[in-house]
């Protein structure tokens, strides 16, 4: 399995794809079942707001072995239009769609780390989940 694969989010086939690759390089690193599913449902969420809101989307997997411990990086690149107010981005219930508004929100919650930069020219996403320790 490759280390890293980045896929263009264009159409709700690519969103698939991507939680599809997502599982696959989850459970080579060696995450349970409760992580795996931790880390496709991160991709889908990143994904599919990939998909409603930016320009020309990107999704990025990359196997993370440091030291001691393997993991799974997905970041989420995109060109535009930003979002407006992050704060309100990152709490629960906001939406500008209608939606359940747990996207983003949620990805943070599930991932072990998370950084997120956005501005009129993108967004950037870095979420790193890390196999837990036996």
């Amino acid at each position: 399995m490759p280390p890293e694969s980045a896929l263009a989010i264009e159409s709700q086939v690519d969103v698939e794809h991507a939680r599809r690759w997502a599982r696959t390089m989850a459970r080579s690193v060696g995450f349970g079942p409760t992580d795996t599913e931790s880390v496709v449902l991160s991709v889908s969420e990143l994904a599919t707001n990939l998909l409603r809101y930016a320009q020309a989307g990107l999704i990025l997997l990359t196997l993370l072995c440091e030291l001691e411990r393997c993991g799974i990086c997905v970041e989420s690149r995109d060109t535009g239009p930003g979002i407006e107010n992050l704060d309100h981005a990152l709490a629960d219930g906001f939406s500008t769609r209608g939606g359940l508004g747990s996207g983003i929100a949620s990805v943070r919650r599930l991932m072990d780390d998370f950084v997120i930069e956005s501005g009129p020219s993108g967004t950037v996403i870095v979420a790193n989940k890390w196999v837990p320790d036996h």
